[in-house]
This record gives C-alpha cells, structure tokens and sequence, in this order.
C-alpha cells in the first residue's frame, strides 16, 4: 500500500481488540488501529498515520455493527471523552481488558508466566466514582449537526467536561453516570446560580473568567465535599455562590473555595480553604477509616479499591511478621490495609502532603507500628535507609503510569525481599519493569483488577518471588 494522503479503505472487518482504546484490523499484511470501533464492525476508514508495517485512521463509514454492540446509555457518549467503551457489553470489556494486560505482559515483559487469574469486575458499573471535577467554560462543543447553524453559537458559557481531543471548548452535561447524586444536581444549580447573577465563566484560551471548575467527592459515610475553584477573588459573589449552595444542599458537610490564577486547573500548589464543615472528609475501605482532604490522593472508586486492597494483601503472603515496604506509599491506604498482618510498615512518598495523610490515617486506625517518609523513592531506598529501617521481607510497590525507574527496580533487586507485590494502572510500563526483574524474581501470580468500567483503563497486581 503507497503512501498517500487521504487514503480510505473500504469495507474493513475489525478483527480484535488492540489496547488503548484502539481496535485493529488487517489489509494486505498491513495493521491498522482504529478508535472508536469494536471487533466485528465493517468499516471505511480513513487514514492518518500511514507507515510501512501500521497506519491509524477514523472509521468515516459503517457499513455493518457488530453483533456484541449495545445501545449506550449516556446521551454524551462519544462526545465528552469519558466511557469510551459503553457500546460494549460489561463482560465484552473484562475481555478485551485481560486480553490487554496478556498481551502486554508477553510481548513486552518476555518472561516467563504463570496463568493469568480471572479479571476482578466491578459489581457497580455506574455511579461508581467518589470523586469528579467539572469545568466551567465559556466555549461550547457544539455537534456536527450544529456547526453550520448560523442560529447557534459556540460561545456560550456551560458546565461540564472537555470535549475529546479539544482543550478550549467544555461539553454541556445534563447528567452524567458516574458518580451518584447530588453531583449532577450541585453542578447544574451552580451553573443555573452563575447565569441568573451574571458570573463570568472560565476562558481558558485567554486565562480570564471568575468560575473555573469544581470538584465534587461522595463517600460511602454520607459525607460530601464540594470546592469551587474561581480563577480570581471576588468576594462578594463568591460568598453568594457558596451560601446558595449550603442552602440547597445541607448534606454537603464540607465546602471549599480555592482560587486560582495560574495557567493551569492543578492544585498541588494552592491552598484550599474552608468554607463550611471540617475541611475533609472520612471514607472507609473495610473497618479502615481515612482522613480525606481536597488535596489527598484516594482510589476514586472506593468498591473496587478495596477488592484491589484485599488481592494485594493476599499476593502479599503476610503471617504477622513480615517488615513491609510500601513504596509510592501516598496517604498510606495500602500499608494500612495490610498493616494487621505485618510485623512494620515502612512507606515512601514523593507528594508531602499526601505523608502527612498517611500518619493521620495510622493515627486513626490506631496503627503504631506504621512509619512514612517523604521524598524520591528511588533517594530514600539507600543502603542506610535499609539498615536502619531493617530489610524487607515483602515490597509493595504502585508506581504512577511511567512504573518504576530502572534504579529503583536495580535497588529492590539488590534489597532481595522474598516477596514483592507490583500494583500498576498501566500494564505496559509493568511489562517492561517485569523483564528488568527478571534475573532476580520470577512471575508467580498475576490479576487484573476493572477499576475503571467502560473505559480502556486498567489495573493490574502481580505477585514476584526470588528466583531458587
């Protein structure tokens, strides 16, 4: 196939499901990734990338569904970038998700591996999460049926998410499906608030505008947090915005406020404050109680965290009197959980904050025997760090997306725990770290676990043990 522009295939079969999101289908020997569809449609597709062995492209044409398609349930599907797979069924998803951690873990981790363990599903697979920020813009998405409507406009100031691949215009969501009400409620009577009194909206093209997002966590306690973020202060309408939200919904036991004139919506290096209520919220994972703040990290959703917990636990092969590294700590919710079966619990962290949180959990929980520490992981785990604080029997490690770096895996080898515990969201960069460890550990048990239901995202926990 010659490289050309704007070349459509047509009546493409997709064949199977690629990772990411992506579906592939074959021509001619060559691979093409496809979004947006699913094994079984036919399609015309055009292309984007176009090398020798691969292209991607955009189906622009069906001519036949798949028979696994199912309607999707959220009027926004397909526009706002979330839940990309709702045109699957749940147990097609679980599928093609264990499929994707396979393939990763053969054909970038190459080492040898045990049988996979089924996919943990979730129960709940909507209004599963605990936490969801919305924006505020001033630049509607508008449909394709609307753009050459000269009767409608695109500027106009909405509540919602960001439209897919478009950084400056915000999806107007009547109701989403992923976290439980008053969520959709609060959002909808804030942007009602805002027009009625003449608030501007949030630029963020030209970095200008009053109401810029807000951020909304529902725990399983009944708490609820709330924090407007506003892209400068104004106190006047600020006050009124907030006291008509304590108005309507008294069940919001904490409000906060944070401005924010920086160019981007990250709150790492702002200072939330209290409105109303105590200022964070308490949720629980078991009989495990956690502190949670506007800043803390936390599992957004809570159900499948604590399954995700209690698998790591088991892979863990805890009988009280281990020593436990828990690296990429964060507020301490994996030490803590495991912390019954261990004799001491030693967490890392990067984020200070979030260490902060990890001892006022262990203080919670009334753990003693739980100590953490702030900084690089791969800094702090030097051969002083271990004599002082005694050698690991197990290692849990959950690193962020990017998995560990090469020293650190160098220095976990060298350490020589009997049992390490790898907890990743992104099984590629697992993969990778796998057959970095491979001279020193073998694979023993591997499951992934659904975190995220009609998305691509998943999760993954495997168990290693010291080569004999």
């Amino acid at each position: 196939m010659k490289k050309k522009k704007n070349i459509v295939v047509e009546k493409l079969l997709v064949e199977d499901y690629a990772a990411e999101g992506k579906s592939l289908a074959k021509v001619d020997g060559k691979v093409i990734f496809i979004e947006d569809v699913v094994p079984g449609d036919i399609v015309d597709v055009r292309l984007g990338k176009n090398k020798k062995d691969w292209a991607e492209g955009t189906a622009v044409r069906f001519h036949e569904y798949s028979s696994d398609r199912v309607v999707p349930f959220c009027e926004h599907f397909g526009i706002c970038g979330g839940c990309q797979w709702q045109m699957l069924p749940y147990e097609k998803q679980l599928q093609f998700k264990q499929k994707q951690v396979a393939d990763n873990l053969k054909r970038i981790g190459k080492v040898p591996l045990p049988a996979m363990q089924d996919i943990v599903g979730a129960t709940k697979t909507r209004l599963y999460r605990n936490k969801i920020e919305y924006t505020f813009g001033n630049k509607r998405f508008l449909l394709p049926k609307e753009l050459n409507d000269p009767l409608i406009s695109s500027r106009q100031n909405v509540a919602g998410f960001h439209a897919k691949g478009i950084f400056d215009k915000v999806v107007d969501i009547r109701t989403c499906h992923l976290q439980p009400e008053p969520t959709n409620l609060i959002r909808l009577s804030v942007k009602q608030f805002a027009l009625e009194n003449d608030f501007s909206f949030y630029d963020i093209r030209n970095h200008e505008g009053f109401l810029r997002t807000m951020q909304v966590r529902i725990c399983r306690t009944g708490e609820i947090m709330v924090n407007i973020i506003f892209g400068y202060e104004d106190e006047t309408n600020r006050k009124k915005l907030l006291e008509h939200i304590l108005r309507l919904y008294p069940s919001v036991t904490t409000l906060l406020y944070t401005i924010n004139t920086k160019m981007n919506d990250s709150l790492y290096d702002l200072l939330p404050q209290v409105y109303n209520g105590k200022g964070y919220v308490t949720e629980w994972l078991e009989d495990f109680q956690f502190r949670i703040g506007p800043k803390s990290f936390f599992q957004t959703n809570t159900e499948q965290a604590e399954r995700l917990y209690q698998l790591t636990r088991e892979f863990a092969e805890l009988t009280g009197k281990e020593n436990v590294y828990d690296l990429y700590c964060g507020t301490g919710s994996i030490g803590i959980f495991v912390s019954r079966q261990a004799a001491k619990i030693v967490g890392i962290e990067t984020v200070k904050e979030a260490i902060d949180d990890a001892k006022e959990n262990a203080r919670l929980n009334h753990i003693q025997h739980a100590h953490f520490f702030n900084g690089d992981v791969v800094d702090i785990c030097n051969d002083d760090f271990v004599k002082e604080q005694g050698r690991p029997d197990v290692i849990i490690t959950d690193p962020p997306r990017a998995g560990m770096h090469e020293k650190l895996v160098q220095k976990i080898a060298e350490m020589r725990a009997p049992v390490v515990v790898y907890v990743s969201c992104n099984p590629a960069t697992q993969a990778r770290d796998l057959n970095l460890f491979n001279d020193v550990y073998e694979v023993t048990a591997i499951r992934p676990v659904d975190m995220f239901p009609h998305t691509h995202h998943i999760e993954n926990v495997v168990q290693l043990k010291l080569k004999k």
